[in-house]
């Protein structure tokens, strides 16, 4: 296989997240501290530790081949990159917020408004649709103080949690977009190259269906076997086996984990006992 250089966030919680997606494909990387390139020792990819605002100028250029990066970054700053898997990490949103004391009715409140942001051309194209001529002011870094020292009448920045923007007095009036983490590929990856990101990409799909998925194991009475695997929703079909015990069978199966425990409420009152529940590491469809 051809090797391939993949970019990933230097530092912060998008960079631990990476690698661990990257571990957990059983890649195997040899990275010290503080270092800004390292090869994996079991598969053709060399890793690049970069300022994530750098990262899509890198993909452009074709100095990386692929990225792991937030979808906000790739909005604001490399819309023309394709996109070729979400990862289901990182989440956030990009949203507008004004200071708590002031009244909110409407996005046309923001008309002549000086605003703070990192993300201009984001901001830009949102008001552009809306209607709305604001005035931006270009911070890189903490923009959620810039209401308190008058520099701004409000902000628009990532939101995860809120807990920045209660610390500074703010509030969430506008949700511009949500983004989570994904895989972008450049436009000048070969050939070669994209018959090493298809195998990537297999073993990346293999581990995000394993986290949305349990395995789970119970003993059901025969007599109630037809009502419980009536509430599966297996991938085909559940395994049934007969236990050493007459009158009772064991029953596999997957569950996805976003209906896990509404489907575990049915099958305990349709007579499902001893449910055992597993994660599942991989998952290869």
């Amino acid at each position: 296989m051809t090797k391939i250089r993949i970019a990933v966030q230097k530092s912060g919680r998008l960079n631990e997240d990476s690698l661990k997606m990257l571990k957990d494909c059983g890649i195997s990387i040899d990275n010290g501290k503080d270092q800004l390139k390292a090869t994996a020792r079991n598969f053709p990819l060399e890793v690049f530790y970069l300022r994530n605002g750098d990262i899509p100028q890198y993909l452009k250029d074709g100095v990386v081949d692929i990225a792991i990066i937030g979808e906000n970054v790739l909005i604001e700053k490399g819309n023309d990159i394709s996109i070729v898997e979400r990862l289901n990490f990182s989440k956030c949103k990009v949203s507008l917020a004004i200071p708590k004391s002031v009244a909110y009715n409407s996005i046309k409140d923001f008309q002549g408004k000086r605003i703070a942001t990192s993300y201009p051309n984001t901001v830009k194209e949102y008001f552009k649709k809306k209607g709305v001529n604001a005035d931006l002011h270009i911070i890189n870094g903490s923009v959620e103080i810039a209401p308190n020292i008058g520099l701004a009448d409000g902000i628009c920045d990532i939101v995860s949690s809120g807990s920045t923007l209660f610390k500074n007095n703010l509030k969430e009036v506008e949700v511009i977009l949500k983004s989570e983490a994904v895989l972008a590929v450049s436009p000048k990856i070969s050939e070669e190259q994209r018959e090493t990101l298809e195998k990537l990409q297999f073993r990346i799909k293999s581990v995000l269906q394993a986290r949305q998925n349990k395995y789970v194991l119970l003993n059901a009475p025969n007599e109630k076997l037809d009502e419980i695997i009536s509430i599966l929703p297996g991938m085909r079909s559940p395994t049934v086996l007969p236990l050493a015990e007459e009158g009772w069978s064991s029953v596999h199966t997957v569950i996805n984990r976003d209906t896990f425990w509404e489907v575990i409420d049915e099958l305990k009152q349709a007579g499902a006992e001893g449910i055992l529940v597993c994660p599942i590491e991989k998952m290869v469809l």
